[in-house]
């Protein structure tokens, strides 16, 4: 009597699983990676309102403002748990400090857009680590 094979293997089911292990060893680094760059992204959405407002603000009375809330703007997000404004002479920073319901490479970290006019902004301030930074503040 002849008798057809019917199902896997156990070799055969070990090496599906070896190759799924494998895979998933690679790709959750990078999906984690993935997560923390958008929740950054977040702090650089916020500043977005901040801008209009602080050359508004700039352009009235000839100086930034001591706070963020001078201007009328949301200065918490859902990663972001503060932001701040400092200024030196023309130049003005705001500071975005991550949240500790973020990813842990970013957790507890700060971002810094500066400008020196209102109008042209740098993000390369800050401690947050240039491989979860946009790609715009690199």
């Amino acid at each position: 009597m002849n008798k057809l094979q019917q199902g896997f293997t156990l070799i055969e089911l070990m090496i599906v699983v070896a190759i799924i292990g494998i895979l998933a060893a690679v790709a959750i680094p990078s999906y984690q990676d993935y997560t923390a760059r958008a929740q950054v992204t977040e702090a650089v959405s916020l500043t977005a309102a901040f801008k209009t407002g602080l050359a508004e603000f700039y352009a009235d009375s000839g100086t930034y403002p001591s706070n963020l809330t001078a201007i009328g703007t949301t200065t918490a997000g859902k990663y972001v748990a503060s932001m701040d404004v400092s200024s030196s002479g023309g130049a003005v920073t705001v500071t975005a400090t991550m949240g500790t319901a973020v990813n842990p490479g970013i957790s507890g970290s700060t971002l810094e857009l500066s400008s020196t006019d209102s109008l042209q902004w740098g993000c390369s301030g800050g401690d947050i680590e240039a491989k979860y930074r946009p790609t715009t503040c690199k």
